[in-house]
C-alpha cells in the first residue's frame, strides 16, 4: 500500500461527517492482483457518473455527466475530485441531507483494468505518472463496460491557474459497440440489481 494514502484521502475525509453518512473512511484495504474500477450513478445536486480508477492505493475519481462510453465518436466530460479510498467502490445508498454530496448512490459497474502500452514506459513511468502527465490508456474488463479507454486532460493541470479538465473516450477496437451510457434513471446496479429510486425507498442511508 502505499505510503502517501493517508494523505491523499485528506480532501476526501475532510468534506465528510462520519458520524452522519454511512460513506467509508478508508481505514484500509489491501490491493489485489488487478487495479480495480467502479462507476457509480450519484443523483445529487445534479445527476452524474463517478468513474473511478484505483492508482496507488486510493480511487482516482472523476465526475462524468453524461456516463462513460462504448461509441468512439463520442468525447465525454471528466471533471476530477478528491481521491475516494478503495472501499468507496462498494458504497451503495443515501447520503443524507445537509451533508457533502446528498442524494442516492449506486454501483453501476465494477471490475478490474489493466493499463495499455503509452500509459507505462520503458523509461519507468507508472500509471500513476502517465495520469500526472495528462494522458493515460487502459483497458476494463468490468460487467458492462469493456475494451480500451482513453483519459487526456485538456485543460488546467500543475500551476496552470485553471480547474482540470478531461476527456474519458473509448478506444477503437472489436469491443467499441457504440452504445452510449444509459439514461442513469433506469439502469441498475451491478451489485444489487437495484435502481435509484429503488435504493432511495429502502432507507436513509446504507452501504448495499
Amino acid at each position: 500500500m502505499n505510503d502517501n494514502r493517508d494523505g491523499t484521502l485528506t480532501t476526501y475525509r475532510g468534506k465528510r461527517h462520519f458520524d452522519r453518512t454511512s460513506e467509508p473512511r478508508g481505514e484500509g484495504t489491501a490491493a489485489g492482483r488487478k487495479p480495480v474500477f467502479v462507476v457509480q450513478i450519484h443523483d445529487a445536486t445534479s445527476m452524474h457518473f463517478d468513474f473511478r480508477l484505483e492508482v496507488d492505493g486510493v480511487l482516482k475519481s472523476w465526475s462524468v455527466p453524461k456516463g462513460p462510453s462504448a461509441d468512439v465518436h463520442d468525447k465525454r466530460l471528466a471533471m476530477p475530485t478528491e481521491d475516494h479510498p478503495l472501499e468507496y467502490r462498494a458504497f451503495e445508498g443515501v447520503i443524507a441531507g445537509g451533508e457533502y454530496g446528498a442524494g442516492t448512490v449506486i454501483v453501476w459497474d465494477e471490475g478490474t483494468y489493466e493499463p495499455l502500452a503509452g500509459s507505462t514506459d520503458d523509461k519507468g513511468r507508472t500509471f500513476a505518472e502517465a495520469l500526472e502527465h495528462g494522458h493515460a490508456t487502459f483497458r476494463l474488463d468490468g460487467s458492462k463496460l469493456h475494451g480500451a479507454y482513453a483519459l487526456t486532460r485538456f485543460r488546467g493541470g500543475e500551476d496552470s491557474g485553471e480547474r482540470e479538465a478531461w476527456l474519458l473516450v473509448k478506444k477503437k477496437d472489436v469491443l467499441a459497440d457504440g452504445k452510449p451510457a444509459p439514461d442513469p434513471r433506469r439502469a441498475r446496479s451491478v451489485r444489487s440489481g437495484r435502481t435509484l429510486k429503488q435504493v432511495a425507498e429502502d432507507g436513509p442511508e446504507g452501504a448495499g
